[in-house]
């Protein structure tokens, strides 16, 4: 660091005779607020502009910086500079968020865990070099997004997923609370992650169950919740946090308030959301329509005009890549919409309506022999649910619809839910909404668990540890 340090000043003083003026002028008027103090401590470098400083540290890196603010007063001041340390943030590796904004909503509303108190107020006193120093102290965690359908594991502070597992076909429902089951559940995925539970924290996503606000339904999420905690503990997994996905899919779009619409692997769940906790006395809706029952629409489609294929994956495959959602379904009717992709082992598939059939019995789920409300339908009562509830003075909170599940990547669902709305619900209640696709697709749970693995503060706020589970009837426990 002395020698670059050597080499800059080198380079400043070699200048002088070809620019004198301009640069005295310049170094005078930059190092004016450090003059005083750093006399003493900083020798000749208080004739450097401070900028030229600045971008010598933002050089070094920042473990180098951290050591220069231990030298003297005036290097404090210097390199304790917010601008300084956002930088080294923004400029971490690839592992951590891949957002500056959502490194910024994690450590000004995810820092005090439950419940919780967002920290915009206090913007102008967080020290980022603080925050950046405790960051690098945070263990690395597991995360497991348990859906009732297919599993996504992994390190937080791996970009994405390190694996899959279809959990329907290798567990059965992980929703159910036995002991027995959960166990090999949890033991398969450290297994096949190669790691021991012992080693880190775990945060776990899980599938929003058991809807109702009734004392039946509170009794069954608690056993399930402590089945869980159980089955952790007693594999040694030293701290658990487990939320649920619709929770955890607002996060990942930066959001603590809101409507999230999962569709799950057998049913589609409209969650009222209101500074992160589930507003179950508004009414979480869900529609008897998941993944499943599209997959298997299309299949009855494809079957229909004599499309062969082999196996549900590859109807699947082509749902993921070959559906959409109509803006308007009856004029689509009479629109072209051919287009081809090629199965890996079965070659190309041709599909034209299918395409777009598929996704409309979210709309109109007759179509499928289906008797339930629309999904535009199931929103919208949401919404006069949590309108008439008056839990804030400001009802923009239920306003904004994040869309979750691997189903709802589907294109143009997004869109067409926001069109409908706006035409089903009075302009007083349908002003401002806005609907967001999943934001990092069908893994956006287990980013917003990553979110919170990575935030300054974690593990403390957010995990509870063996200790605190022994001691249940003290504590409360997150859901």
């Amino acid at each position: 660091m002395t020698t670059l340090i050597r080499k800059v000043w080198e380079s400043v003083s070699s200048r002088k005779g070809s620019n004198t003026e301009s640069t005295s002028s310049s170094s005078s008027s930059s190092s004016s607020s450090l003059a005083t103090s750093s006399t003493a401590c900083l020798g000749a470098f208080d004739r450097v502009p401070t900028d030229l400083l600045m971008q010598i540290v933002r050089l070094v890196g920042p473990k180098e910086a951290a050591k220069l603010s231990a030298v003297c007063k005036a290097w404090r001041c210097l390199v304790s500079d917010n601008e300084l340390w956002i930088f080294f943030l923004q400029n971490q590796k690839k592992q951590e968020e891949p957002h500056w904004d959502s490194f910024l909503f994690s450590e000004t509303h995810l820092r005090s865990g439950y419940p919780l108190q967002p920290f915009w107020s206090q913007m102008p006193q967080l020290s980022f070099m603080a925050i950046y120093g405790q960051r690098e102290q945070v263990p690395g965690s597991v995360i497991i997004d348990g859906g009732s359908g297919y599993c996504k594991f992994g390190w937080s502070k791996y970009a994405c997923p390190s694996g899959r597992s279809a959990t329907f076909l290798e567990f059965g429902n992980v929703e159910s609370p036995m002991y027995s089951r959960l166990r090999h559940f949890f033991v398969t995925i450290y297994s096949r992650m190669q790691v021991k539970p012992s080693l880190q924290p775990v945060v776990l996503s899980i599938p929003i169950c058991h809807y109702d606000d009734t004392e039946s339904a509170k009794a069954s999420r608690r056993q399930l919740k402590e089945a869980i905690y159980k089955v952790l503990f007693d594999i040694n997994v030293p701290a658990v946090c487990a939320i649920n996905q619709a929770t955890l899919a607002l996060f990942a779009a930066r959001r603590t308030s809101g409507i999230v619409v999962n569709i799950g692997f057998q049913v589609t769940s409209i969650v009222p959301i209101l500074n992160g906790k589930v507003m179950r006395k508004v009414g979480v809706e869900v529609m008897g329509l998941g993944a499943l029952k599209l997959t298997g629409f299309l299949r009855e489609l494809m079957q229909q005009n004599n499309i062969g294929f082999e196996s549900l994956y590859t109807v699947r495959t082509l749902k993921e890549n070959l559906c959409y959602v109509a803006a308007d379904y009856e004029a689509e009717l009479s629109k072209n919409t051919q287009a081809s992709f090629e199965a890996t082992g079965e070659g190309w598939f041709t599909l034209s309506k299918e395409r777009f059939q598929t996704g409309e019995i979210l709309f109109q789920p007759r179509l499928a022999g289906v008797r339930t409300m629309g999904l535009h339908q199931a929103v919208a009562l949401c919404m006069d649910h949590c309108h008439s509830a008056e839990l804030t003075d400001d009802d923009a909170w239920f306003k904004t619809v994040v869309l979750s599940g691997g189903s709802a990547c589907l294109p143009g669902l997004a869109g067409r839910l926001e069109k409908e709305l706006h035409g089903l619900l009075p302009p007083s209640v349908s002003k401002g909404i806005t609907v967001i696709p999943p934001p990092y697709g069908a893994d956006t749970a287990w980013f917003g668990a990553k979110l919170i693995s990575n935030v300054s503060t974690f593990p403390g706020p957010w995990c509870m540890t063996r200790k605190q589970f022994r001691q249940k009837s003290k504590a409360k426990l997150m859901w």
